[in-house]
């Protein structure tokens, strides 16, 4: 088992982790997938989907990728199940050879519920390769949240968009001392700012936000409300539990049964943007002075 370890620039100064893809491939395919991957991806290879599963449930996974001449008849069924219990995370094929059993492989991969197969036979695969995991990744719920708040906040000052990108990273900051910290100034300052303005406090934002990450990944069935908490960096599942009691009256079960990610995203622009939007469009949190709200 081999694995690379790369970084991307992300806001700011900060390095995020790049996405971790989980693989099943023929070990002469590994090398050339990992040098496929820099700057978009890093690959966990594995020997088995047993392994696989065991990656989803213990860390942030964004595809998982098989090579066709890996999936014998017997992992059929393993495979469906992958893709039934974690709809939200893209399960990619990748062709490297054409054998005999092949075209029956790819059959069974289509039944199981496998929709991407992208064949490397050819250069112009690998960067295809590149182009569907770098779309499909599962960090989809923090694209769509900045586009949504975007549309809320057009024209919004450079660092006030920074300050949403920080909340809905995919690796989320749990206290306002780091959010404060990633954006260079002291916590203080920071909810001075917005206490001035008279919006919600940073801390909301990045509880709610948190929840919002959290509701997309209990979209995925085969992820125990342990599981999401261990992904979200809560201290125990418990502690997942007593936040979402407190932030939504609701136990950990009533919130998995009835959020989904986009749900929980449409409830933070209603409360922390859209009520606010007159301030937030001409909120600098770095360099100017708050106004107050019209």
């Amino acid at each position: 088992m081999t694995s690379i370890t790369l970084h991307r620039s992300s806001v700011g100064s900060q390095q995020e982790p790049l996405a971790a893809v989980a693989t099943m491939l023929d070990p002469t395919d590994r090398a050339r997938v990992d040098a496929a991957g820099i700057g978009v991806y890093r690959a966990l290879h594995r020997d088995s989907l047993d392994d696989v599963f065991r990656d989803l449930r213990e860390r942030p996974i964004g595809a998982v990728l098989v090579s066709v001449c890996r999936c014998a008849d017997r992992d059929a069924a393993k495979i469906a199940r992958l893709v039934r219990e974690f709809p939200r995370v893209p399960a990619v094929a990748l062709l490297t050879q054409l054998e005999q059993q092949t075209p029956r492989a790819v059959l069974a991969l289509g039944r199981s519920g496998i929709r991407s197969i992208v064949d490397v036979r050819q250069p112009t695969g690998w960067r295809e390769l590149r182009a569907v995991l770098a779309e499909g990744r599962s960090d989809d719920i923090q694209r769509l949240a900045l586009a949504r708040i975007a549309e809320d906040l057009p024209n919004a000052p450079a660092d006030c968009q920074q300050f949403f990108e920080l909340v809905f990273r995919p690796r989320p900051i749990g206290t306002v001392r780091a959010l404060a910290r990633a954006l260079g100034i002291l916590p203080s300052t920071l909810m001075s700012r917005f206490f001035r303005a008279r919006l919600p406090a940073p801390k909301r934002y990045l509880a709610t936000a948190r929840l919002v990450r959290a509701a997309r990944l209990l979209e995925n069935p085969g992820l125990s409300v342990a599981s999401v908490a261990n992904h979200l960096d809560y201290s125990s599942p418990q502690s997942f539990g007593r936040h979402v009691r407190s932030m939504m009256r609701l136990s950990a079960v009533e919130f998995r049964e009835r959020y989904d990610g986009e749900g929980m995203l449409h409830r933070f622009r209603e409360e922390l943007v859209i009520p606010h939007a007159p301030v937030l469009r001409g909120f600098s949190p770095l360099t100017s002075v708050p106004q107050s709200r019209q």
